[in-house]
């Protein structure tokens, strides 16, 4: 038994089957929506239901409140058609149509413990597979036991021999983390698929750049700044990585250092509760509330802000409140056990 969906404004049709979210319909024939974390945390994925009636699994109510959801909004990752028709609103992410999403085996190569909440895993892939992807990307890790991960960035702009960078928080997952720190050990082998997602660089456009992390939320954004760097971009680029502690902020060295080479790039960190022992002489706050003491118009920039839900919901909405248009802000969002304490 299935529902018909239809995709405006391009007229798309397609059957939902029992079971299927209209996101997981709309991947499964071609139709390539914008989305993120695939469990309702990020609102990526959110759009307008023009006809008919969805029923929604468990969701964040920071990316679909209960009001949107009265204005007739829905997360498309989490939403199941309730009616035989559904009619959504819903612009096809162009730039994705041509990657293949790929289930391949890879082996790990080194685990290194960066932070007491961060781990970076290399991966080897299979000499006879290349992963085409955008930088920003993510992977979803199968295990072989049954701890899945969000997904997980891919924070590098180019896969060089067969290795790829992966950066982990023990708490983006609890089972999944738990897995990581506790059990997997390295030239271990399992699953992943991708690329997912469509947090990813816009590069046809010249406006000048804010990147706005929290956590682990670098790490995507790595990958895009990693990318724009090797093709000699000019666009002004300024990053913000809010984390708690100093301790948090697990690979500073490295914004440090483009910073250093590179005059259109400026880095920001940002603590929000610094220790004493940290002896911080930084920036200290909110993650939003700095960028936006720092910028009083946004018009002609783009957003690209990755990390706690809170964050991006605030950033969106004060970013917005600056003059930034709705277009130009581009997210990415997730719990961690940390948020939820």
């Amino acid at each position: 038994m299935s529902q018909q969906l239809t995709i405006e404004p391009s007229g798309q049709q397609l059957s939902v089957f029992e079971g299927e979210t209209l996101l997981d319909a709309a991947m499964r024939e071609g139709f390539n929506m914008p989305y993120g974390c695939k469990n309702g945390s990020c609102g990526a994925c959110k759009g307008k239901v023009l006809s008919g009636q969805v029923v929604h699994a468990q969701h964040s109510e920071t990316a679909l409140s209960l009001a949107e959801q009265e204005q007739g909004y829905a997360l498309f990752c989490c939403a199941t058609p309730v009616s035989d028709q559904v009619s959504i609103e819903c612009r096809e992410v162009s730039a994705t149509k041509d990657i293949q999403i790929k289930t391949l085996p890879t082996r790990i190569e080194r685990i290194e413990k960066v932070s007491p909440d961060v781990a970076i895993l290399t991966l080897k892939l299979p000499s006879t597979e290349k992963l085409t992807y955008l930088a920003g990307s993510s992977i979803l890790i199968s295990t072989p036991k049954p701890a899945k991960s969000a997904a997980s960035p891919l924070p590098i702009h180019r896969i060089k021999k067969a290795f790829c960078n992966c950066i982990f928080a023990i708490s983006t997952a609890a089972s999944f983390s738990d897995y990581v720190w506790n059990t997997m050990k390295e030239r271990e082998i399992f699953r992943f698929t991708g690329p997912l997602g469509s947090f990813f660089l816009r590069e046809d456009s010249d406006k000048p750049i804010l990147f706005l992390a929290t956590g682990t939320g670098f790490a995507p954004i790595k990958g895009m700044i990693e990318h724009a760097l090797a093709n000699h971009t000019q666009r002004e680029m300024v990053l913000y990585w809010g984390c708690r502690t100093l301790a948090d902020l697990y690979m500073p060295e490295l914004p440090s250092q483009w910073q250093q080479l590179y005059p259109n790039f400026t880095f920001i960190p940002v603590l929000s509760d610094p220790k004493l022992e940290d002896q911080w002489q930084g920036r200290t706050g909110f993650l939003h509330e700095v960028v936006l003491a720092d910028f009083a118009n946004l018009a002609h920039y783009q957003v690209y802000a990755c990390g706690s839900p809170m964050m991006v919901e605030a950033a969106y909405t004060g970013c917005l409140s600056q003059q930034l248009p709705s277009d130009a802000f581009f997210s990415d969002a997730f719990f961690t056990s940390k948020d939820l304490k």
